[in-house]
């Protein structure tokens, strides 16, 4: 019995000599704690420098009448709308590219593939319906899990595929895209938390998120909705920054709080009933898809046997 013992530990030493020859140690690490860990998709600089380009663009799309000058020429007629529906498409190519290269390997492309498809597929079971929204917890739920770069990558695919199929392309979608991938990319940035608590702080994230999501396709076209300054709702070229907001609030109450509150409920109501179970799925698939490039060490060498010298160097 003691041989076959010493036998089964220079067996298992033998083994682990020879793994750890090319072995990954992310693995290794796991192995020691029992348990396998998954760590979000990194963003590489040059793509951290596009998200920033990407987000300043944004700010500017959207947050232009709230900005500019009664005498700029944005201020006179319906051009900025024209500029920023170019400019965006450009903007999301670079930055989708930038996030691509070697950040999102084969597997990466599946897993969002799959979750792109699914949004699409969902999508159009409550569009339009009361405000019913049942895409953004998969937005959410992949951002949360997979990091923000990828959740700005699935934003702008799941509300792209979905166009493609409830015939929803328009000058209002690459607005929509770039919402959408700022939602998933916060979801990718909340503080981490896991157990009974993880679904409660994603439920609360996603109704704010949808308000502003709302709020923030308004703002795109409302300074063209009402004409400039003819009503108390009304944009005012150049106006004041809390006159405008007021009025950018009151016409949001007005015309969509409704559909808004509608996506708020429905969001966090799916996050609260799958979250559990998704989290869960898209961790267990995170781990055995391994989406890092794994790092090799090599082995170490072995001891000098006892009584011999070890040789210099």
């Amino acid at each position: 019995m003691a041989g076959a013992g010493a036998a089964g530990s220079a067996g298992s030493a033998g083994s682990a000599v020879e793994a750890g020859v090319g072995s990954e140690t992310e693995p290794r690490a796991a192995g020691r704690t029992g348990r396998a860990t998954h760590s979000p998709i990194r963003i590489r600089p040059r793509a951290a420098i596009a998200l920033g380009i990407a987000a300043v663009i944004s700010a500017a799309a959207f947050g232009w009448p709230l900005l500019i000058s009664a005498d700029a020429a944005l201020a006179r007629g319906t051009g900025a709308p024209w500029l920023f529906i170019l400019l965006l498409p450009l903007v999301l190519a670079v930055t989708l590219a930038e996030l691509g290269e070697g950040g999102l390997d084969a597997k990466a492309v599946a897993v969002l593939g799959v979750l792109s498809a699914l949004g699409a597929a969902l999508r159009p079971l409550g569009a339009g319906a009361a405000g019913i929204e049942v895409v953004f917890f998969l937005l959410v739920l992949g951002g949360r899990v997979f990091g923000p770069g990828f959740g700005f990558v699935l934003g702008n695919t799941m509300m792209f595929a979905s166009a493609l199929l409830t015939g929803g392309v328009g000058p209002w979608l690459p607005y929509q895209m770039l919402g959408a991938a700022w939602v998933a990319f916060g979801a990718g940035l909340l503080p981490p938390l896991r157990g009974r608590w993880e679904p409660v702080l994603l439920a609360a994230y996603s109704t704010v998120a949808s308000l502003v999501y709302g709020l923030l396709l308004n703002l795109s076209f409302w300074p063209f909705a009402l004409g400039a300054a003819s009503t108390s709702l009304s944009y005012e070229p150049g106006g004041p920054l809390a006159d405008n907001l007021v009025r950018l609030v009151g016409f949001s109450l007005a015309t969509s709080l409704g559909w808004d509150v509608g996506r708020a409920i429905t969001t966090a109501v799916l996050v609260l009933a799958t979250g559990p179970v998704l989290l869960r799925t898209l961790r267990r698939a995170a781990r055995r898809a391994r989406f890092e490039q794994p790092r090799f060490t090599a082995a170490a060498a072995p001891p000098p046997p006892p009584g011999r010298p070890a040789p210099p160097g």
